[in-house]
């Protein structure tokens, strides 16, 4: 769905198109513009292929995680750009997670309940990706200043063939461990006067604690409609699909909120995974 293409026949067919779209702003511009048609009712779902990766800008340079170098401290300007833009290049990476989910996973055994979850999201993701832009720019810089990790996108290549791997290991490890360490980097941004960009993070916190709900939603669903144990699922498609460590302390008061219980997460803390 690049800049001034034909609008999407369904919804599977524009999210694919968002992500063969490389520029981050059209593809957030695109996330918005899908959104609101398939708020119309009148989109059907569909089936669409997706690109095996998501096409990307030129820059930033993209660098193996361990090649990356040591985040600066918070308290100079330059340790707040680099913050905002690992935290964009984060967001981009989630839109297309997002829309990957809508347009590889389409099936009409998926209520249509499913697709709006989704849709709100990669529409949401795409609007943290714009707010994150705009105060890189406030700053002086802008999405592609500073190099990358390409690690994100390992966990959808993991996870392609099974939806609820997708769902055990995107929303419920990788976003829900944005809950655990988001309210720290808020509160350190507040203690030396950025408050403006610890405002954008909470704001990004709360719609985070949504996102992960919505995953748990989806995931419990599939199980209970294929008469498996959600528990038992969850820690097997974790311990087989996510390389790290889900590490503690954990955020128990959001990843509550969003309706995630102890007895997923906890038995995994510390163990090395994948």
């Amino acid at each position: 769905m690049q800049s001034g293409a034909a609008p999407a026949t369904t919804l599977a067919a524009g999210a694919a198109a968002i992500l063969a779209t490389a520029d981050p702003a059209a593809k957030a511009a695109a996330s918005r513009t899908l959104a609101a048609a398939w708020s119309g009712r009148t989109m059907a779902v569909g089936r669409a292929t997706p690109p095996v990766r998501p096409a990307r800008p030129s820059r930033p340079t993209l660098h193996p995680p361990k090649a990356m170098p040591k985040r600066r401290a918070f308290g100079s300007q330059a340790g707040r750009i680099a913050l905002l833009h690992a935290l964009a290049h984060i967001e981009l990476n989630a839109i297309d997670l997002g829309w990957d989910v809508i347009a590889r996973f389409a099936a009409p055994e998926l209520p249509r309940e499913f697709f709006d979850d989704w849709v709100v999201v990669a529409a949401e993701e795409a609007h943290h990706f714009e707010l994150l832009a705009g105060r890189l720019a406030d700053l002086g810089a802008a999405y592609g200043d500073l190099p990358a990790h390409d690690g994100l996108w390992e966990a959808a290549a993991a996870t392609a063939a099974d939806l609820l791997a997708r769902l055990a290991v995107v929303p419920l490890v990788l976003e829900a461990r944005g809950l655990d360490v988001t309210p720290e980097m808020a509160a350190r941004l507040e203690r030396i006067g950025d408050l403006q960009t610890a405002a954008l993070l909470q704001r990004i916190y709360r719609d985070e604690i949504g996102h992960v709900a919505i995953g748990l939603r989806w995931f419990e669903h599939l199980c209970q409609t294929r008469d498996l144990d959600p528990v038992a699922v969850f820690h097997d498609r974790v311990r087989r699909c996510f390389k790290g460590q889900l590490k503690p302390p954990f955020n128990h008061e959001a990843r509550a909120a969003a309706g995630f219980p102890t007895r997923y997460y906890e038995p995994l803390a510390g163990s090395r995974l994948g």
